[in-house]
């Protein structure tokens, strides 16, 4: 079949990936897309190299803005900003849009790190002028958020929420990066799944070690977020995440 002839456009896009092309066309098409990706990592190394400690809110981007969820995000972030952290937050609606509202009214410092997608994302307001970045690919866009953060605050939201969040958990527990916090937020959303790992990959499948869950703690308000942060740093200097 030819691309004309397919009627949505979803299918015009697995056609279109899915045809055969010339290896010059391929070895081109990958030459120019590493240009690209370097591009990408110079630009946000700048950037991000910067802003100074900074704490990363993930989360839907499909919460309304009066939602209990976007509320609490907001309340998360003012709070962090007034304990002197940045916050960095996937720079688009919903939770994202939350976390970098509540940064801006606490006068602290609101990172954006964009995705362009065929829906959903679109930068918001709360965003510091010079602090809104723009991706084209994920994988560049995920290694700022762990690059540059000093913890990580996690607020319910889907599958590229828990993209994000087992990201982190991975590379902490393998020591790719430092043992920073993972604040997983709200007990009735978190944990069900906090159960399964125990209960599945931890006790039935040996999967999992049972020390990683002490990676994760699940709090439910804006002061238990703060303390979490505050009492890890306690024990430790506030430094970059290089």
């Amino acid at each position: 079949m030819r691309l004309e002839d397919f009627d949505n456009d979803e299918d015009k896009i697995i056609q279109d990936r899915l045809k055969q092309k010339t290896w010059n066309e391929i070895r081109t098409n990958d030459s120019w897309a590493i240009f690209k990706i370097m591009a990408e990592f110079v630009n946000g190394y700048e950037a991000m190299g910067r802003i100074g400690p900074c704490v990363s809110i993930f989360g839907s981007a499909r919460t309304k803005a009066d939602h209990e969820n976007y509320l609490l995000a907001e309340k998360i972030a003012y709070k962090i900003s007034k304990a002197g952290y940045g916050v960095i937050t996937g720079g688009g609606p919903g939770i994202m849009e939350a976390g970098n509202k509540g940064a801006h009214l606490g006068g602290g410092t609101s990172v954006g790190l964009n995705i362009v997608l065929p829906f959903e994302q679109h930068f918001n307001p709360y965003i510091d002028s010079d602090k809104n970045l723009n991706f084209d690919y994920f994988f560049v866009r995920k290694v700022m958020f762990v690059k540059y953060s000093q913890g990580f605050v996690v607020m319910p939201g889907g599958f590229g929420t828990m993209d994000e969040l087992f990201e982190a958990v991975t590379l902490i527990q393998t020591k790719k990066i430092a043992k920073f916090p993972i604040i997983l937020v709200g007990s009735s959303f978190w944990s069900g799944l906090m159960d399964w790992i125990k209960t599945v990959l931890i006790e039935r499948f040996e999967t999992v070690s049972p020390d990683d869950l002490n990676l994760i703690k699940i709090v439910d308000t804006e002061d238990e977020v703060v303390t979490a942060l505050d009492n890890f740093y306690k024990k430790y200097n506030l430094k970059p995440n290089f």
